[in-house]
């Protein structure tokens, strides 16, 4: 006898979910993780602020991006929630309200957390892939490091590993300097 076939999550499901926790879709399954902790939230903030200013605001760099910090992606059944996401200007949807962002970003960055990391890897950078996001960075705030890569026909090329304080100008932020030193708690 065939095992009865397992329920596909929906975006109504996430309605149920408590307050302290965050739910993603992928591949038809709800995945369920906590809030990010504190070393996570503020990595995810202090790059915001390094990049923001200069591709969000044309402040010390070229502008013409959109970034967002924990947004809503829906990309076909998959809903995603990239610690950060980066979208260019011209393909940023104008009017979405009150839904997920449909476009595929041009960018995502995922901090990594022991409770997230397999996620994170397993199962969020494949359908990143899948949907063609080009750049992907990999941020871990304990280990002090950062990976960048690059979606290329073969699958995702590591284009750059950087560690503790070194200074980075990496794709597609490269006209801006970014210290990793002010990334990271004490």
């Amino acid at each position: 006898m065939s095992e009865l076939a397992k329920k596909k999550a929906a975006y109504e499901d996430l309605y149920n979910l408590p307050d302290n926790m965050i739910g993603e879709i992928i591949n038809g399954e709800l995945i369920v993780t906590p809030r990010p902790s504190r070393r996570h939230t503020s990595a995810a903030s202090s790059l915001g602020f390094e990049i923001g200013p200069a591709y969000q605001f044309g402040r010390g760099g070229p502008g013409g991006w959109k970034i967002i910090i924990k947004s809503e992606i829906s990309l076909d059944a998959n809903l995603l929630v990239p610690d950060l996401a980066g979208w260019k200007l011209e393909r940023f949807p104008e009017s979405e309200e009150g839904n997920p962002i449909s476009a595929v970003p041009d960018w995502v960055c995922e901090i990594l957390s022991p409770g997230t990391a397999a996620k994170d890897k397993v199962k969020k950078i494949p359908t990143y892939a899948l949907y063609q996001v080009p750049y992907l960075w990999l941020m871990d705030p304990l280990e002090k490091t950062l990976e960048v890569f690059r979606l290329e026909s073969a699958g995702w090329l590591l284009f750059g590993t950087y560690a503790d304080n070194d200074k980075v100008r990496a794709e597609p932020f490269s006209e801006v300097e970014i210290e990793l030193g002010n990334l990271w708690l004490p």
